[in-house]
């Protein structure tokens, strides 16, 4: 039991944390009764209803983002076993990223980055 008890001892201490930064907030700030609550964690007082509609664009912003997300997601593995796979792996990343690049390019074509 004796090897056990330093990890209970942080798994206890970090309890205590977590607890504390939990319940400090509340402790400190107080409550807002609910006429003074605004909608939003900002503060800000809401200027549309929240199932107002967004703009195609914002989903298309979205989807680019995904799309440019994925292609780090796989590069870091891709960059820690290059040097074991040879010039193999760089043509597979390239063939990779030039599909990606097409999306970008149709995209950029079809107005996805025009703002106005």
């Amino acid at each position: 039991m004796e090897n056990y008890a330093p990890i209970l001892v942080l798994m206890a201490v970090v309890i205590v944390i977590v607890g504390l930064i939990y319940r400090l907030p509340a402790l400190l700030g107080g409550r807002a009764s609910a006429r003074e609550r605004p909608g939003y964690l900002s503060g800000a007082v809401p200027r549309e209803h929240a199932m107002s509609r967004f703009h195609v664009r914002w989903y298309l912003v979205g989807l680019l983002f995904l799309a440019f997300d994925m292609e780090m997601v796989f590069m870091y593995p891709w960059a820690v076993v290059f040097a074991d796979i040879g010039w193999m792996a760089m043509v597979e990343m390239g063939m990779f990223l030039l599909i990606l690049l097409l999306g970008v390019l149709y995209a950029w074509r079809e107005g996805a980055f025009r703002w106005t």
